[in-house]
């Protein structure tokens, strides 16, 4: 708990709201509008944010937040995100094989579980351009693509802090790295089977459906992979952030300075500064065809990089008031879960929800930060309340577009390639139908 004097009034939430409702609504009720003053609103959200926490908890707490949160969580977040972005865009499969059931669904197996070890984005940008190629001479690939987003842009992340945004969060407030490994990996098998297994009677069906259009495949078999040198510095990418994880236990003996009144770690500052250096290796000796195959531009990263400054920013009024436990305007939410028969059930559908129609990363640590933000008590006596927040984070940033950063990615890219794929509404009858009954009988087996 804080002092009452530290605590925001309720109001100072409205802003990290207003991002996040304006990123979920704006692009398609204001497209052009959106496009045209979205810097600049979103900016005003976050000085709106910054100067009503500095007028009613002071200045020097507000400087202290802001800065605790840009050093230890937004520069690292970002850092890895784009080091994975410049290392994954450099690496250009190329298949030249027909697409039946079963090898649809093996390719589905092997992104999802590629996507813990290079995340989900870096998932979905390697992959994806490959297994369109693959049902090419598919007239059914809309439902192909709508799983590829299930599995590869989102569950498969489940397993590494790398494989997906909050996890990463985590990683970043103290969770062990191979906890989620550890921990999750019961549930990630069986809703991995049964997604694998109703996608393959589903593709069967309309596979069998095209067999009377002269359609036969004629499997070439021929594969190849340009760009191998990133498959070397994504293993030191990897490397080094399994590293800093095992070295952060020994924090206090190792050498620290103060930046902007933080102190900082010299692993945190080698692991940033590893990330920069093989991202740059990869940027510069990356042959520039292979990254023209892969339509690499700075500009996705550069808006990742701007939306998540002003979500860190603006969520730091709401992380106040949760720290603020019984004393702060969230008591009633935090008594819902804590007199429930089933708490974890209740984070679980409550991380869900909230990730399905925000962004899965600030929900993540919004309720990580709500059980208490102590990560080594959340690893060990309330495991299965960290269990339930991660996986109610990960798994339904898929019922929509708007619930993982590559889901719109996904959809943007399958419709540049002709692929017809379901509006916002259309896309969600797919995911509520085919994922909320799975994820209520997966939240039933663990958490009841």
């Amino acid at each position: 708990m804080i002092e009452s004097a530290l605590i925001p009034p309720l109001w100072l939430g409205v802003p990290f709201l207003a991002v996040l409702a304006l990123m979920a609504i704006a692009p398609y009720a204001m497209p052009r509008l959106w496009h045209q003053f979205e810097s600049k609103i979103l900016f005003g959200l976050a000085v709106a944010a910054i100067g009503g926490l500095g007028l009613t908890v002071g200045c020097s707490t507000t400087i202290h937040e802001v800065s605790h949160v840009l050093i230890h969580d937004y520069f690292p977040f970002v850092i890895l995100l784009s080091s994975l972005y410049v290392i994954t865009t450099g690496l250009h499969i190329s298949l030249n094989i027909k697409a039946t059931p079963f090898k649809n669904t093996a390719f589905l197996a092997v992104g999802s579980l590629l996507s813990s070890v290079v995340g989900t984005t870096g998932a979905s940008m390697i992959l994806l351009r490959p297994f369109i190629a693959m049902n090419a001479h598919r007239s059914q690939k809309t439902h192909s693509v709508i799983f590829f987003i299930f599995l590869v842009a989102n569950i498969g992340g489940c397993l590494t802090p790398i494989g997906d945004p909050p996890l990463f969060l985590g990683y970043l407030n103290g969770v062990d790295f191979f906890w989620t490994l550890q921990t999750l990996i019961k549930p990630f098998i069986v809703t991995l089977a049964v997604l694998l297994g109703f996608y393959y009677l589903l593709d069967s069906y309309f596979f069998g459906r095209e067999k009377d259009s002269d359609q036969t495949p004629k499997d070439e078999g021929n594969f190849s992979l340009t760009g191998k040198l990133n498959l070397v510095l994504l293993m030191g990418l990897v490397g080094v952030v399994i590293a800093s994880g095992v070295c952060s236990r020994y924090y206090q003996y190792l050498p620290t300075i103060e930046v902007m009144g933080q102190t900082v770690s010299l692993i945190q500052i080698l692991t940033n500064a590893s990330l920069i250096i093989l991202a740059y290796l990869s940027y510069v000796l990356t042959p520039k065809p292979v990254r023209h195959k892969q339509h690499f531009s700075w500009g996705p990263i550069r808006e990742v990089t701007r939306l998540f400054a002003v979500i860190f920013v603006t969520i730091i009024p709401v992380n106040l008031m949760l720290k603020a436990a019984e004393s702060g305007p969230f008591a009633q939410i935090l008594e819902l879960t804590h007199h429930s028969p089933s708490p974890a059930l209740v984070y679980f559908w409550l991380t869900g929800t909230f990730s399905a129609f925000l962004d899965n990363a600030p929900t993540y640590l919004l309720f990580f930060k709500m059980a208490g933000g102590d990560a080594q008590t959340l690893m060990t006596s309330q495991a299965s309340i960290l269990m339930a927040i991660s996986l109610g984070s990960v798994f339904m940033g898929a019922i929509t577009y708007i619930g993982n950063a590559p889901n719109l990615m996904v959809r943007t890219l399958a419709k540049q390639s002709g692929i017809p794929m379901p509006g916002f509404i259309g896309y969600m009858i797919w995911s509520c139908v085919i994922l909320l009954p799975l994820f209520l009988g997966v939240s039933l087996w663990m958490f009841l």
